[in-house]
């Protein structure tokens, strides 16, 4: 991710890295052959002349050329850092989640607050295409009240990654992966008073689930399925079914033996019968980052927090999280 996110920042009008930390000596000089991951290119040699590089955060926190630390580091990793570079006088851009329990999120916020400075929180998700339209179309009110939704997000068992399912290092499923539509679904409907989670645990962390959200309108049914798969053919897959009073959003996408699928582009379904597929920008691989990272850059340079981006609303989304996890090995509705 940390270079998923250097390849945005290129692209990014008013901005500049200036510095990079790392302890790792072969990266420090610019090979970055070994990184490997979900979005964009493989890794490659890189040319960092022209940019400062540090072995130690210390010695990239007392650098003046920075304003902003963009973070990307293992989850438990993130309050730690966060709070040194917001002590130092810098603004922070974190990666997700914002850290691994909501009590070290407050930390981290009243940390930016005693540091006049902002926190952000990389939540990619509202900067993909199919999510930014439909963020778009039931905040605009055009197709009518907002009556629910169910939303999908599942992988299959990333083995590789060691130490996916501890709590205290990744969170498992529901922290890693399912925190993403926690987040859209406080963006999109405010925050559930009550969740109620079935499906199984693993260890301390859930594996798969299903959440009911429970609101203050108890006519507002919003869903939510994620977690992981034993079985590799089907690596990835997430969607969505958004009810409007006057329209119902579809969308619907799979990586099928190592094949993206388009299962159903987003459709827009009409109470006249009608169905139409929203016009997406044209976009590469890096797109929603660079989206990302401008919406981050707009929100340092005038000093307005973005709502997408808000330490607050990560916050809350790992809170419910949380609260999902805890309904799950309870067996019973938990009050947020």
């Amino acid at each position: 991710m940390g270079m998923i996110h250097y390849l945005a920042w290129q692209r990014i009008k008013g901005a500049k890295v200036t510095a990079i930390s790392t302890r790792d000596p072969k990266k420090l000089a610019g090979d970055w052959r070994s990184i490997k991951g979900n979005f964009g290119p493989p890794g490659e040699q890189m040319d960092l002349s022209g940019i400062s590089t540090y072995s130690e955060l210390g010695d990239l926190l007392n650098d003046p050329s920075i304003d902003l630390v963009d973070v990307c580091l293992p989850p438990y990793r993130h309050a730690e850092v966060t709070i040194a570079a917001l002590k130092a006088g810098r603004h922070v851009l974190c990666e997700k989640p914002i850290t691994l329990d909501s009590r070290s999120a407050s930390k981290m916020m009243r940390a930016a607050e005693g540091a006049g400075r902002q926190l952000l929180v990389a939540h990619v998700l509202p900067f993909l295409g199919e999510y930014a339209a439909a963020h778009k179309l039931v905040t605009s009110g055009k197709y009518g009240k907002l009556l629910g939704g169910h939303f999908k997000r599942m992988i299959s068992e990333p083995k590789w990654i060691a130490d996916f399912f501890d709590p205290a290092r990744a969170g498992g499923p529901m922290i890693d992966l399912h925190i993403h539509d926690a987040h859209f679904i406080r963006l999109l409907c405010g925050m559930p008073k009550a969740v109620f989670t079935t499906g199984r645990m693993r260890g301390a962390v859930a594996e798969q689930f299903t959440t009911q959200f429970l609101f203050d309108d108890p006519r507002l049914a919003v869903t939510a399925s994620s977690g992981v798969i034993a079985q590799p053919g089907r690596s990835f897959t997430h969607s969505f079914e958004i009810n409007l009073e006057k329209a119902t959003l579809v969308y619907d996408f799979a990586v099928v033996g190592d094949e993206p699928r388009l299962n159903i582009p987003l459709t827009v379904f009409t109470n006249d019968g009608k169905s139409t597929q929203p016009a997406l920008p044209a976009s590469g691989p890096l797109a929603a980052f660079e989206d990302e990272l401008a919406e981050a850059a707009r929100s340092i340079r005038t000093g307005r927090i973005s709502s997408l981006l808000s330490g607050e609303m990560a916050r809350d989304a790992l809170l419910i999280c949380e609260k999902q996890t805890s309904s799950l090995a309870a067996g019973r509705q938990v009050k947020i």
